[in-house]
């Protein structure tokens, strides 16, 4: 959605986050001040964004950041795998809760062995 590019906090805001705010605006009957503050953007930042686009000025660059919401696919094999590491991952959490247990259970005997 947003960087900040340095210590003064000048934000950089995605042009697919602007053409979001852009549609919106465009789609919906709400005035773009009101979409501005429900995005907590100052309005005369939306309004020059439309402008923007409609001079076309935005320009798509290529990106080497990692969209981290977006769905990779799986393979069968991924699938398998992860299927397999949870149920060790449950196998190992019962493991740990017994052992927990054992210690808490041999820390009593050793503290009533030790008083009588």
């Amino acid at each position: 959605m947003a960087r900040i590019k340095s210590s003064q906090r000048v934000i950089e805001y995605s042009t697919e986050f602007k053409s979001r705010v852009v549609a919106l605006t465009n789609e919906l009957d709400v005035d773009a001040a009101r979409i501005a503050e429900i995005m907590g953007l100052h309005p005369v930042m939306v309004y020059r964004w439309r402008q923007e686009h409609r001079a076309g000025c935005w320009i798509e660059r290529p990106s080497r950041r990692i969209n981290m919401t977006k769905p990779t696919p799986k393979s069968p094999a991924d699938t398998q795998e992860l299927k397999r590491l949870k149920r060790e991952n449950e196998k190992l959490k019962k493991e740990n809760a017994f052992l927990k247990k054992w210690d808490g259970y041999l820390k009593a005997k050793k503290q009533s062995g030790s008083h009588s």
